[in-house]
């Protein structure tokens, strides 16, 4: 069983060009400092769970107007079940949108020979030499490396995104990830927000401003062939 910690019943943002529903699960093989689940992390326990029945009983009753389920975290791709309940909500006719940080390759590639999902959106932390710094945790960052590979040469839709947190990420990082996305799809820089993050520090963190994200955004677009801002 999925340990589900949070549904939210319907988004425009979560998928693109898609209206979904999110399904949250519990914990993550990683510490990021600037996580914005925390409570996901370090409280799951805590947290009341959420049966898969209800998931699918809400489902079934949104059946009209909702396109797909978008999968995060925490982090999916850590547990078990997640192939089964993918499953489940491909047999309802519904779409499957995966949010990973790519730590388990096996996982990703098991769901994409399986044509499980419609899309991917995996996390780029940093630059392969720092992965570890932002990540909170040592990375073996030749899972991450597969996981891109994995994802490049799917046919799935999918994107790749990092969260622009000031005091981890330079000019000269974006060219780094620039260079080893090099021909991606889309790659999208989101906005660091400090309402709530896995290490309390980062709060007093002040975001980029967002032309200085646009700025960053114009350095990535030799790389891939769309680049994005999400501020």
């Amino acid at each position: 069983m999925l340990p589900i910690k949070g549904l939210q019943k319907t988004s425009v943002i979560d998928y693109p060009g898609k209206i979904c529903s999110v399904v949250f699960v519990a914990n993550c093989n990683f510490r990021c400092p600037y996580c914005q689940n925390p409570d996901l992390i370090l409280n799951h326990k805590k947290l009341p769970n959420i049966p898969e029945k209800k998931v699918f009983e809400h489902l079934k009753k949104r059946r009209k107007w909702v396109d797909g389920v978008c999968i995060t975290g925490g982090e999916p791709c850590i547990h078990e079940g997640l192939v089964e309940f993918i499953k489940k909500i491909k047999s309802m006719g519904f779409l499957a949108k995966l949010d990973t940080n790519g730590s388990n390759p096996e996982m990703l590639d098991h769901l994409i020979r399986d044509r499980l999902l419609d899309y991917i959106a995996m996390d780029i932390k940093a630059p392969l030499k720092k992965y570890s710094n932002s990540a909170g945790v040592k990375v073996n960052v030749l899972n991450i490396r597969r996981s891109v590979s994995l994802i490049l040469k799917s046919g799935i839709d999918y994107e790749f995104r990092t969260t622009v947190v000031p005091r981890l990420f330079r000019e000269e990082d974006l060219i780094s990830i620039g260079k080893w996305l090099k021909g991606a799809k889309l790659y999208c820089l989101q906005q660091f927000r400090s309402l709530a993050t896995l290490n309390k520090e980062y709060q007093k963190e002040e975001a980029y401003p967002e032309d200085k994200l646009r700025e960053l955004a114009d350095i990535a677009k030799p790389y891939c062939d769309r680049v994005e801002v999400r501020a």
